[in-house]
């Protein structure tokens, strides 16, 4: 039996997650960003769930998604419920969950085709914006 690897194309995809960094196809990010499968949005300065308000909603909503997965860090952390419902309110899906399990389901997603945005916390690293 023949193994081959088959590489995602035609997606920005993530090849790792650690604590404190992510790997989108080949550059690290150790900053806080929003991934749709088209473009990175390097530029999201959240270093803390308690940070997002609704400018930082409306740069993930400006991605046209139709889902939204929220990686809070290392663990799961619920940002106020006024955040949720403003996507909810447009009809956008969201999901919280830690940066590991957003980083996978996204992958999942945007392999689908689906038009997913992942937005990334990287605690304590605060980007510029």
């Amino acid at each position: 039996m023949d193994l081959s690897l088959e590489r995602p194309e035609g997606y920005l995809f993530i090849r790792r997650v650690s604590e404190r960094s992510i790997t989108v196809m080949d550059r690290e990010l150790d900053a806080s960003f929003l991934l749709a499968p088209d473009r990175v949005v390097e530029t999201w300065p959240i270093d803390d769930v308690m940070s997002l308000d609704e400018s930082a909603g409306e740069a993930v909503r400006d991605l046209q998604p139709e889902v939204v997965l929220l990686g809070t860090g290392n663990r799961q952390r619920f940002p106020s419920a006024a955040f949720m419902a403003g996507f909810l309110r447009k009809g956008i899906g969201i999901e919280v969950m830690d940066n590991a399990a957003a980083a996978r389901t996204y992958d999942l997603l945007a392999g689908e085709g689906r038009r997913v945005v992942a937005a990334f916390i990287l605690p304590g690293t605060k980007s510029a914006g």
